[in-house]
C-alpha cells in the first residue's frame, strides 16, 4: 500500500488550517487556539524534535495530566513518524519503570505530577533515555534540577524546513496504550493510525459527533477511551475543552462555562455527577450536553434515570470495548431524548437496564460498522468465547515479535477474553470473563451473570461476585453487597421483612431473589458478604475484582462479614 493511501491521525490537519482556521479549537483555562493556531504550534513542536534528533519510530513515553500541549504533543510525535506512549500519571515510579524498560523509549515527557520521575529514571534505571522533557513551563530551578528541556526550547532551536509532510513509524503504529493491568502486569498495546480512524468513524457515525461539538476531556489520554474520543474530535474539527482530571466540580463547572455538548464516562464518574450536583442542589448548564458515551461497564437502572434528569437533552449511549479493540466494539442506546413535531417539549425515550439484562448476561448492543464479532462455542451451546476482528485490532503488544503476531487464519480473530452470545437480533450479550470464571463443584460460573441479577434487587446498589477456595467444591461463590440508601441488612430479616414495609436485606431474601430471577442453583451465592465502602476501583473507573477476592480471603471470621 502507498503512503497516499494509508490513514494517519495528523491528516486532520488540512481541515483544522481550512474550515477551523479562526475558530476555537482547544479551551484550556486562559488558553485558547484555533485552528491554524493548533497546527501551527504542532508543526514547530514537530521541527524542534527532529533537529533535536528524535527519528522515524522512536518512542516518547509521555505522562502528565490531560491539557491542550499534552494534545500538541501526540500530534507531533506522531507527525514525525514516532510512537507515543501515554503513561498512567497516577503509577508509582517503579510500575512506570517497569512499562519503559519493556517499550524503550528516546524520551520521557511530564508535567509537575510526575517530575519526581526524572530523577528516579537518570542512570541506568531506564537505558534507553537520552532525553528529559517537561510538557509544562517550570521554574529554572525544577529545569536544573532534573536536567530537563522544555517545549519552548525545542521550538525555539527549531530549524524552518521547507514543504513539511507527516510520516509513518514501522507497522503504522502510532500509540503504545497500557492495559489496566487489573488482571496481571499492564501490557503495551500498539495501535495503528487506520484503528484510530477507523474508530473515530465508528463514534461519528453512531454517536454523532460532528464539528459544531464541544467536547469535554473527562477521560485521561493515557487511556484509551480517552485517546480515541480526542481523535474522533480532532476528525470532525470539534472544540477540546480541558480540565487536567476528572473531579465532578470541575466537569461541571466546565460544562457550564463552556457550553459542552459532549462528554465521556465511566459509571463512577456519572455518579460523582449526580451526587456532586445534589449535594450543591445546582444544576446550572447541563441542558448544553446533548451526547455522552459511558465504557467501562454498564450504568444501572438509578444511574441512567438521574443522569436523564442531569442531562435532560443528552443522548446516552453505553459502548463495550477493550485497549487491544483501539476502545469500542458494539454500542447500545440507553436513553434519547427527541424534540416532538411542534419542537415545544422533549419526547423522551428511555431504554433501562430492565429489557438490557437478563438471567444470562447483560446486552452491549450491536458492533460498530467496521467491527467483525463472532462467538467461538463449545459444545451445542450458543454461548462461547467473544472473537472479533477487522481494522480496529491493535498490531500486537509491544513486546510480541511482528511477524509472530498471527501464524494461521484463526489467530487473525482476537479473543477478548469475554463469555457471550449473539442473540437473533444481532445484539451481543455478556455473560462473563474467562479470567474471571468461578470453578464451583466442576460448574463455570462467570460473576458478571450473578451480578446482573443482584442488581436487578431494589435494595442492591453495586456487588461484585467473586469465588474463594473450598476443600469440596474447589470454590464457593461469594456476593460483597452495597446496600442503597435507607435499607438495612439483617441476618434473619426474611419473616420481619415481609410482615412490615421495613427496607431490609438478608442472605435469605437475595437467595430468593436469584431464584425468582432463575439463576441456576449451583451460581447463587453461598455467601454474601455487607460492603460498607466503595469498591477499590482502577484509575478507569473499573472494579478491581482481584483487589476485592483478596480482601474477602484476608477475613478470617465467620460469615456474613461486614467489610
Amino acid at each position: 500500500m502507498g503512503i497516499l493511501s494509508e490513514a494517519h491521525i495528523c491528516q486532520c490537519f488540512s481541515r483544522l488550517a481550512t474550515q477551523k482556521r479562526n475558530s476555537l479549537v482547544t479551551i484550556n483555562g486562559a488558553r485558547q487556539k484555533t485552528g491554524q493556531q493548533l497546527v501551527d504550534s504542532v508543526l514547530s513542536l514537530a521541527r524542534g524534535l527532529l533537529h533535536l534528533g528524535l527519528r522515524n519510530g522512536d518512542v516518547v513515553a509521555i505522562s502528565a495530566f490531560n491539557s491542550d500541549w499534552y494534545l500538541e504533543w501526540i500530534l507531533a510525535v506522531a507527525f514525525i513518524g514516532g510512537i507515543v506512549a501515554p503513561l498512567n500519571y497516577r503509577w508509582s515510579f517503579e510500575e512506570a519503570r517497569m512499562a519503559m524498560v519493556t517499550i524503550r523509549p528516546k524520551m520521557l515527557v511530564t508535567d509537575e505530577s510526575c517530575y519526581y520521575w526524572h530523577s528516579a529514571a537518570q542512570g541506568d534505571a531506564i537505558p534507553s533515555l537520552r532525553w528529559h522533557v517537561s510538557l509544562s513551563s517550570p521554574s529554572l530551578d525544577i529545569i536544573n534540577k532534573y536536567n530537563m528541556l522544555t517545549a519552548e526550547m525545542l521550538v525555539e532551536q527549531s530549524v524552518i524546513y521547507g514543504s513539511m509532510n507527516y510520516s509513518f513509524a514501522p507497522e503504522g503504529a502510532v500509540i503504545i496504550c497500557f492495559t489496566s493491568g487489573t488482571t496481571g502486569r499492564p501490557k503495551g498495546v500498539v495501535i495503528s493510525h487506520t484503528a484510530l480512524i477507523v474508530q473515530s468513524l465508528a463514534k461519528v457515525a453512531i454517536v454523532g459527533y460532528s464539528e459544531d461539538d464541544v467536547y469535554l476531556h473527562t477521560a485521561p489520554l493515557c487511556h484509551i477511551g480517552g485517546l480515541s474520543s480526542a481523535m474522533t474530535m480532532l476528525m470532525v474539527g470539534a472544540c477540546h475543552a480541558f480540565i487536567p482530571k476528572f473531579e465532578a466540580t470541575l466537569a461541571l463547572e466546565a460544562i457550564e462555562q463552556h457550553h459542552v455538548t459532549s462528554l465521556i464516562t465511566v459509571p463512577a464518574m456519572m455518579a460523582d455527577l449526580i451526587s456532586s450536583v445534589r449535594l450543591k442542589r445546582i444544576q446550572k448548564g447541563c441542558d448544553s450536553v446533548k451526547k455522552i458515551l459511558n465504557g467501562g461497564g454498564g450504568l444501572s437502572d438509578n444511574l441512567i434515570k438521574d443522569a436523564t434528569r442531569l442531562f435532560p437533552r443528552a443522548k446516552l449511549l453505553s459502548a463495550y470495548g477493550m485497549t487491544e479493540t483501539c476502545s469500542s466494539l458494539t454500542f447500545t442506546t440507553l436513553f434519547e431524548p427527541m424534540l416532538e413535531a411542534s419542537g415545544t417539549s422533549l419526547q423522551m425515550l428511555a431504554v433501562t437496564n430492565s429489557s438490557l439484562v437478563k438471567a444470562r448476561g447483560v446486552c452491549v448492543g450491536k458492533p460498530a460498522p467496521h467491527v467483525e464479532i463472532k462467538i467461538r462455542v463449545d459444545g451445542s451451546s450458543n454461548v462461547g468465547r467473544i472473537l472479533t476482528r477487522g481494522l480496529h485490532v491493535m498490531l500486537r503488544y509491544w513486546d510480541q515479535i511482528p511477524e509472530k503476531a498471527s501464524n494461521s487464519v484463526e489467530e487473525t480473530w482476537l479473543d477478548t477474553g469475554d463469555i457471550g452470545f449473539i442473540d437473533d437480533h444481532g445484539n451481543l450479550w455478556l455473560v462473563g470473563r474467562t479470567n474471571g470464571r468461578i470453578k464451583s463443584g466442576g460448574e463455570n460460573i462467570y460473576p458478571e451473570e450473578v451480578e446482573a441479577v443482584l442488581i436487578q434487587h431494589a435494595g442492591v446498589l453495586s456487588s461484585v461476585v467473586v469465588g474463594i477456595p473450598d476443600p469440596r467444591l474447589a470454590e464457593l461463590v461469594v456476593a460483597c453487597i452495597r446496600l442503597r440508601e435507607n435499607w438495612q441488612w439483617s441476618d434473619d430479616s426474611f419473616k420481619f421483612s415481609v410482615q412490615s414495609n421495613e427496607l431490609f436485606l438478608s442472605s435469605t431474601i437475595l437467595r430468593l431473589h436469584c431464584r425468582e430471577k432463575n439463576l441456576t442453583g449451583f451460581k447463587i451465592p453461598k455467601i454474601f458478604i455487607l460492603w460498607k465502602t466503595q469498591f477499590p476501583l482502577t484509575t478507569t473507573g473499573k472494579i478491581r475484582r482481584d483487589q476485592v477476592r483478596r480482601e474477602v480471603m484476608s477475613q478470617q471470621l465467620s460469615f456474613p462479614n461486614k467489610l
